[in-house]
């Protein structure tokens, strides 16, 4: 929403339907901007590529800006984390990355201009008791992040990462809600736990987030490249 503001185009993709339907239809009814919403599960390499197809007959031309913000976020202790779940992690919030931003480079290269952004997070650069797997998968981004950056410097083309702390989302209600069956603690107390994490005690907006990716994509931040930049009220400092 923060970009079609802009006036940007706008392909939302997620497994969900309903939901990217519907975000895309608010889109176009606020912003009057052209929309598209996609089936895309990146991690199937034949749908992101269905996706990235479905956009590029739309729009005329590949994405100028890739926003990789499809995520999964288990927690168990080390001892539970199964191959599968570690599987799964890697497979989402890793090589779904690498996948879109394979579709999506070469035309930015071509081109001579695009900006790519990768959701990271605060646990890809540093770790945390039962969260193994999602910390490894996104240290791993954060490498793809800077090893691309450094090889598309000089072609017009930025990579960058935003590291969020908690986000007031539905990833972070329903790690609540495990906390609450795991721990018999209340909501209320979950939230003020997860909350006192931050300096600042509180959660982070979407609308923060936001906000950074439309600076890392204008004309004022194409110096910033390869760059892994917190939004988390101070609970990481580097």
């Amino acid at each position: 929403m923060a970009f079609a503001a802009e006036g940007a185009s706008i392909a939302v993709a997620a497994r969900t339907r309903a939901q990217v339907d519907s975000v895309a239809d608010e889109i176009a009814g606020e912003f009057g901007v052209e929309t598209l919403a996609l089936d895309c599960n990146v991690a199937d390499a034949e749908s992101v590529g269905r996706a990235f197809a479905q956009a590029s007959e739309q729009f005329g031309d590949g994405p100028d800006i890739l926003v990789n913000n499809a995520g999964i976020a288990e927690t168990a202790p080390f001892a539970k984390t199964d191959e599968p779940m570690w599987q799964r992690h890697l497979e989402v919030n890793l090589t779904g990355t690498f996948r879109c931003t394979r579709a999506a480079l070469p035309g930015m290269l071509e081109r001579g201009w695009g900006r790519i952004i990768n959701i990271a997070s605060i646990a890809g650069k540093t770790g945390a008791p039962y969260i193994a797997a999602y910390a490894a998968s996104k240290h791993g981004v954060l490498g793809l992040t800077r090893s691309l950056a450094l090889e598309v410097g000089a072609s017009g083309v930025t990579v960058n990462a935003i590291c969020p702390g908690y986000v007031d989302t539905e990833m972070t209600s329903r790690g609540i809600e495990n906390i609450v069956a795991k721990t018999g603690k209340s909501a209320d107390d979950a939230l003020a736990a997860l909350k006192r994490m931050s300096p600042q005690n509180r959660l982070v907006s979407p609308e923060e987030v936001a906000a950074l990716a439309l600076l890392l994509v204008s004309e004022e931040g194409r110096g910033i490249n390869g760059q892994a930049i917190n939004v988390d009220g101070g609970t990481v400092l580097f």
